[in-house]
Order: C-alpha cells, then sequence, then structure tokens
C-alpha cells in the first residue's frame, strides 16, 4: 500500500496509534469521527496491508541502567559484503540498529550501554571484526524521536 492510497483519516489513526499503541477503538472513533467498528476495518486494512507492522512498547533505559546513547560510523575492507556488515553487530545485545550506508562510512551502528567503560569495551569487540577498519563514535547527549 503505497501513501498515496491512503487518505487523511488514516494518517491521523497512525498519529494516535504512535502517541499510544494502547489507546482504544473507541478512543481513536470519537478523534477521527468514525464509528468503531470503521476504525477496527481501516486499522485491520493498516496490518494486513502491511502499513503498520506491529505494536510496541517504549522503554525508559536509564532507568533500567543502560542510559547511554552513542552512534558509531564503521568502516570496512573494501570487498566486504553488506550482510557481512550487519552481522558485524546485529547479535551484539547494545546494538539497537545497523544502517547501511552507500558512501564513506559504510555503517552506522546505535548503540546502548549502561557507562563508558561499557561504550569501551564495546567499541572495542567491534573494532576486533576482522573486516573492521576503523570506527568514530559519537555519544548522543539527550535525543528525540517521532516514533515510527
Amino acid at each position: 500500500m503505497t501513501d498515496d492510497l491512503l487518505d487523511a483519516t488514516d494518517h491521523e489513526i497512525l498519529g494516535l496509534l504512535r502517541e499510544d499503541a494502547r489507546r482504544t477503538l473507541s478512543d481513536i472513533a470519537g478523534r477521527v469521527t468514525l464509528s468503531t467498528a470503521a476504525v477496527k476495518r481501516r486499522i485491520d486494512r493498516l496490518r494486513e496491508t502491511g502499513v503498520i507492522t506491529g505494536f510496541t512498547v517504549q522503554v525508559d533505559h536509564a532507568k533500567l541502567g543502560w542510559g547511554i546513547e552513542a552512534f558509531t560510523e564503521l568502516r570496512f575492507v573494501g570487498n566486504t559484503k553488506v550482510a557481512e556488515i550487519l552481522r558485524t553487530t546485529t547479535r551484539m545485545p547494545e546494538a539497537q540498529a545497523v544502517f547501511t550506508i552507500a558512501g564513506d562510512p559504510d555503517a552506522l551502528v546505535w548503540l546502548r550501554v549502561r557507562d563508558m567503560a561499557h561504550l569501551q569495551k564495546t567499541i572495542d569487540e567491534i573494532r576486533r571484526q576482522h573486516q573492521v577498519t576503523g570506527t568514530k563514535t559519537l555519544i548522543a547527549l539527550e535525543s528525540w524521536s517521532r516514533g515510527n
């Protein structure tokens, strides 16, 4: 389903669900001036077509002891395959997301760690991968996200 097949009400429903995925159908219906059944049909259609891929929870990672976020640029040997780049960090619990990039650097890894010693250990582990030729790490001071 492409964006041109979604109307303003679909986008409004998606926005409401992004704010709170546990929002009730009746609450959404009241906000978009549709019946509860109509909202359910729209959400079901958005799920069936793959626009909505799941529902999630937002966690305060600092309260769990993983309050430091960093982004590490990775550079690899020139003939490294994209699948190998992804495998370098996807098994690490510290890796929240990995983005392969066209150009320099080859990848950007979003990391979450407990403290600076943990970050150092994580970067050292990444650097030990034989195909990694260089890293550059940026530490996030604060963050904001629009959500998915």
